[in-house]
């Protein structure tokens, strides 16, 4: 299969935050793409680009050659591509599975053997970039799967972002983002105490974190989450409820290994707490409102 606009056809399940733009992408690139979502509203945008709809994941990929999800969780995943309605169940031998959900690697293996039973090849492509790297295009994205499979659709991934690394067979892009995820909460928990002590002590919070920016505690976590915390702007980019799913994944992995992430394990208790205060929709930013109610004094 050689991937070309005009020939090839998408299919795309999930059309949230990232997975709207990411579609986008490709439509533009002058690609058919069918597509489904479970709130139909939020494929409007990709619609009125062209994009065809379709009422199951199964008639998607009965319309489609190469076949990308993007959904909330594993229990989804599960059900967008393996259940009745799901997309495997309207797949051709020679199509290719993309799953771009942040979710577990041994769920990617799953779907791997069943896909490979009917001769439909399937990679897990977890991304990194957030909202804003869907929208500009500058997603990173780690690969598990076959490298046959991943340099079939690489051309399409290509038009996602500039980075497609390959980690190792099925699981490995799944098992490379939990441990990103695992860096990026537990640096977001140390920016959130950081500013509540910047602030406790009087200081102008925004001005530390930008002392901060230009220092040896300079990261992308201080510079958007820690930017929002400062200016205390905790509308949603990617709800809370999904990195506590992404910690949960890193921490499962880590009990079946037999390794110790005691930062992990801190850091669930606060995004825990965060969670059970209600604020599952709101950014992670919000992390540092479960930090400032702690009081030793």
């Amino acid at each position: 299969m050689i991937v070309e606009p005009g020939t090839t056809r998408i299919g795309w399940i999930g059309l949230g935050v990232m997975g709207r733009s990411m579609c986008a992408h490709l439509v533009d690139a002058g690609f058919s793409a069918t597509v489904y979502t479970r709130t139909q509203e939020t494929a409007d945008s990709v619609l009125a680009k062209g994009a065809t709809w379709a009422d199951t994941p199964k008639a998607v990929a009965e319309q489609s050659d190469v076949m990308f999800t993007i959904v909330g969780f594993p229990t989804d995943v599960r059900e967008v591509v393996l259940g009745p309605d799901g997309a495997l169940a309207g797949c051709e031998a020679g199509n290719v599975l993309v799953d771009m959900t942040t979710s577990e690697p041994s769920l990617a293996v799953e779907i791997y053997e069943a896909a490979k039973a009917k001769g439909v090849a399937s990679v897990d492509a977890p991304v990194s970039g957030g909202p804003q790297g869907a929208r500009d295009a500058a997603l990173t994205m780690m690969v598990g799967g076959p490298s046959a499979a991943l340099e079939r659709v690489r051309p399409l991934l290509a038009l996602l972002g500039p980075t497609v690394i390959h980690l190792g067979e099925s699981g490995a892009g799944q098992t490379t983002k939990a441990c990103h995820q695992l860096a990026l909460l537990v640096t977001a928990q140390g920016v959130a105490e950081a500013l509540t002590l910047a602030r406790r002590c009087g200081l102008d919070v925004e001005r530390v974190r930008q002392v901060m920016m230009g220092g040896m505690a300079s990261s992308r976590v201080l510079d958007l989450f820690g930017a929002r915390m400062a200016s205390r702007d905790f509308g949603a980019g990617i709800e809370s409820r999904l990195y506590h799913k992404d910690l949960d994944i890193a921490l499962g992995l880590a009990h079946e290994r037999g390794a110790a992430l005691p930062a992990a394990a801190l850091t669930m208790q606060f995004v825990n707490a965060l969670i059970g205060r209600g604020r599952e929709r709101d950014d992670l930013s919000a992390l540092i409102t479960v930090v400032e109610e702690l009081d030793i004094s």
